[in-house]
C-alpha cells in the first residue's frame, strides 16, 4: 500500500523539480521516488560490471570468504 510523505522544499528546489518532471513528462513525486530509489540503489549495491570484476578475482574472492568465516566467529582484525 502506498505512503504519503510530506516534503518542504524552497522555491529554487521546487522549481528544479519540476522543471525536470515536465522535461521526463512525469510527476514531481515520481521524479523524487524515482531518483531517491536510484541513489539508495547506487549506493547499498554494485553494478554488473564491478560484480563481474569482483567475481573474476580469485584472491579477493578468498579473502572475503575468509574474512566472512572470521567474522561469524567474532575472530579476526574489524576495521571500522
Amino acid at each position: 500500500m502506498a505512503k504519503t510523505v510530506t516534503l518542504r522544499l524552497n522555491d529554487e528546489s521546487y522549481n528544479a523539480f519540476l522543471e525536470a518532471s515536465k522535461a521526463e513528462n512525469r510527476s514531481i513525486a515520481n521524479l523524487i521516488e524515482t531518483a531517491a530509489l536510484t541513489k539508495i540503489r547506487e549506493l547499498q549495491f554494485v553494478d554488473d560490471v564491478e560484480m563481474a570484476e569482483i567475481l573474476a578475482n580469485e584472491d579477493l574472492l578468498k579473502r572475503i570468504k575468509q574474512g566472512s568465516k572470521e567474522a561469524k566467529t567474532k575472530r579476526g582484525r574489524f576495521v571500522e
